[in-house]
């Protein structure tokens, strides 16, 4: 595939690149339609027995592309919608991912990094939810999928950055690597070479659980960064929703 993201396909390891170095791979709404799409077509690929996720140049991702902020209704709708589809394709992945994070992965970013299922960073790497500030709630729904309550309260109320080496300590990710996509590669080999069916059993039972725990906050974070871009636009019967 070619635009803003790259799909290179490793036997049975599928390694997707976000192609946006200049921008620190800023998820714009282009990237975030085409990341949609190739997860989705992923995530039904039989041929597909791990996904690795990378970012190119010196970032993981820099989150939203605030760039795109604002202009009028339908352009807002637009940046709601394809952030809704683009992060659901991902947290809802049938096919384990893992996520070679070459370095920040901020705001949306993160998020996207914690939907994965397995997590290794470069020393460089960066994390955490700086975006409060522009009005926009993190998502702890992410946070709390993956961290204790204690932890990913204070990185959503305080916005505070976690380098690589606390990421470590705090169970963000499983290890570092001076060579992130390369120990991705790796690890997903390894998983894409186990009994496929039971693998995929065992990643249907970790969305399930998901679903289960904290399927509630992932809908009305929706709901909540539906009212956050589109403001006082917003359709009455959608406020009314997380009433």
């Amino acid at each position: 595939m070619e635009g803003l993201l790259s799909i290179e396909r490793k036997d049975d390891v599928a390694l997707v690149t976000l192609q946006r170095p200049e921008k620190r791979n800023a998820l714009s709404i282009e990237l975030r339609q085409e990341l949609a799409e190739a997860f989705q077509a992923l995530s039904a690929d039989r041929g597909v027995g791990c996904v690795v996720l990378t970012g190119a140049g010196p970032a993981f991702c820099s989150g939203m592309d605030t760039g795109q902020f604002g202009g009028d209704l339908e352009h807002r709708r637009q940046l709601v919608d394809t952030s809704t589809v683009a992060f659901e394709a991902v947290g809802n992945c049938q096919r384990p991912i893992v996520a070679a994070v070459n370095g920040p992965a901020i705001a949306g970013g993160f998020a996207l990094s914690l939907l994965c299922d397995l997590r290794i960073a470069s020393p460089s790497a960066v994390f955490g939810y700086p975006e409060l500030p522009r009005g926009i709630p993190p998502s702890y729904a992410a946070a709390r999928a993956v961290l204790p309550a204690t932890i990913a309260q204070e990185l959503c109320l305080t916005g505070r950055l976690v380098k690589a080496d606390e990421a470590l300590k705090l169970g963000i990710v499983r290890e570092l690597s001076e060579d992130v996509v390369a120990r991705g590669l790796e690890l997903a080999r390894r998983v894409a070479e186990l009994p496929r069916k039971a693998v995929l059993e065992t990643k249907r039972r970790t969305l399930l659980e998901r679903r289960h725990l904290w399927g509630f906050l992932f809908e009305d974070e929706q709901v909540v960064f539906r009212r956050a871009l589109l403001g006082p636009d917003a359709e009455p019967e959608e406020d009314g929703e997380a009433a």
